[in-house]
């Protein structure tokens, strides 16, 4: 018989087709079991994907942090170069003028010099004169002392020329000794003057310079010193100014390429979260499954707390959409209180606290509004802050305060079923931790309030 006759028979027919109809869906099964691990891997790689571009970005912005710094630096060095160098030019100005009344100075010495020299001549007229005198003194007495003789021959008739005689003898004597002391007196007042005005002359007879004339001297040197010192300053701060203008140039286009490099790095992370979301959304059940389903399940309760709460008349409708944030007098970073506060701190922690026994890679499970502001954070992160200690405060004083950073402000107004982002947190101190975020709307009657934010480890 052959092989078609027996697939023929009716009985055969019927296992044959049940085997085949078995054989599809085993290699059915077979095939969904293997897109969904396939999807699961693809899953784990995008979010590893994920992780590196979130450090990528977080160091592209440690970088722009420092680069923003150093271009900030070199401004404020371009604005102290052209101080000093406006403060050389004005060194160099005063120099000149400091050289040009030296010199004034020194002519002027030499006309004074010029004029004690005058002095001196007529002082030697007035010793001149005075040698005269006493000569004229000299001879009066002799004629005097003559007459007196003759008085004395002529007796009784010369006694009156007599007197007159003695009395001319001793006006000569005084006229003589006055005199002798002025040439006395000239002579010391001449020599006194003569060296005073050989120091104020500037004689290039003489082979050393006098004491004055050596220390204008000494000065002009100096001046010249000082010009030559700021004339070099002023090439030297030229020179650096160029290179600042250069380095700023240089530090100013680092910044436009980081600034390109930033943003090709926010497109690579948000392609890579995007990613990340559709497998979460398309009903495999991925390693962020748990969390997201978490996460949805907190923010509902949140909401449902919110709604009773304004339905009871427990909380106003202004309230609990308080965006007037009034900042806590000397809190460092920055905390705030608002209209929701107390009646967060009563309620959030409950259902807050219960996820971080969801799994050990829990990090934290905050509700926020829809700025990003955390009225009441996990019990171990809402420590009193310690003043002075701000790297300490960021790490565990966490409430209070605003979170606005690209991922904090993305989960605060996310309205879609599920958020899921990878970023950095800052601990504070350069400290920096990589984590998963996933964050979920929370809605009251309607309006948007904010978001339930749960953050989880790699």
């Amino acid at each position: 018989m052959s092989l078609l006759w027996w697939k023929r028979r009716p009985e055969t027919a019927g296992r044959l087709e049940q085997a085949e109809s078995k054989a599809v869906n085993t290699a059915a099964s077979i095939r969904a079991e293997g897109l969904t691990e396939l999807i699961r891997k693809v899953a784990r790689a995008v979010s590893n994907v994920g992780k590196d571009a979130a450090e990528v970005r977080g160091v592209l912005e440690d970088t722009q942090k420092i680069v923003l710094s150093q271009c900030e630096a070199m401004g404020a060095l371009s604005s102290e170069l052209a101080q000093v160098r406006s403060a050389q030019q004005a060194i160099s100005h005063s120099t000149e003028q400091s050289r040009g009344a030296v010199g004034r100075a020194a002519q002027a010495l030499e006309g004074v010099g010029n004029e004690v020299g005058g002095i001196v001549q007529t002082l030697r007229l007035v010793s001149d004169a005075a040698s005269e005198i006493t000569k004229i003194a000299l001879q009066t007495r002799l004629v005097a002392f003559n007459a007196s003789v003759e008085a004395g021959r002529a007796g009784e008739a010369g006694k009156g020329f007599g007197v007159v005689a003695d009395a001319v003898k001793a006006l000569a004597g005084q006229v003589e000794n006055s005199s002798k002391s002025i040439m006395g007196t000239v002579a010391t007042l001449d020599a006194r003057i003569e060296t005073f005005s050989r120091e104020l002359r500037n004689d290039p007879a003489q082979t050393q310079k006098s004491l004055i004339h050596q220390a204008f001297a000494d000065v002009q040197t100096d001046v010249g010193r000082i010009a030559a010192s700021a004339s070099q300053s002023a090439l030297t701060i030229d020179s650096l100014s160029g290179r600042a203008n250069e380095l700023e140039r240089e530090v100013q286009q680092a910044m436009i390429s980081l600034d390109t490099a930033f943003a090709c790095s926010d497109r690579f992370l948000k392609i890579s979260e995007q990613l990340i979301e559709q497998i979460a959304g398309s009903g495999v059940e991925v390693d962020d499954a748990p969390y997201i389903r978490a996460a949805q399940t907190a923010a509902l309760e949140i909401a449902n707390l919110l709604q009773t709460a304004l339905q009871q008349g427990v909380i106003k409708p202004a309230q609990l959409f308080d965006d007037n944030y009034r900042e806590i007098t000397g809190s460092n970073p920055a905390q705030h209180l608002t209209g929701f506060v107390d009646l967060a701190d009563r309620h959030f922690p409950a259902i807050q606290e219960k996820l971080l026994s969801l799994s050990d890679k829990v990090v934290y499970c905050i509700a926020v509004d829809r700025n990003g502001y955390v009225a009441t954070h996990n019990k171990k992160y809402c420590q009193p802050q310690r003043a002075g200690d701000v790297v300490w405060n960021t790490a565990n004083s966490r409430y209070r305060r605003i979170f606005n950073d690209r991922t904090g402000l993305a989960s605060a107004r996310n309205q879609r079923p599920f958020l899921l982002q990878t970023y950095r947190r800052d601990m504070g101190g350069g400290r920096f931790v990589l984590l998963k975020e996933v964050a979920a709307p929370i809605m009251v009657n309607g309006k948007h309030w904010g978001g339930l934010r749960l953050a989880f480890n790699f």
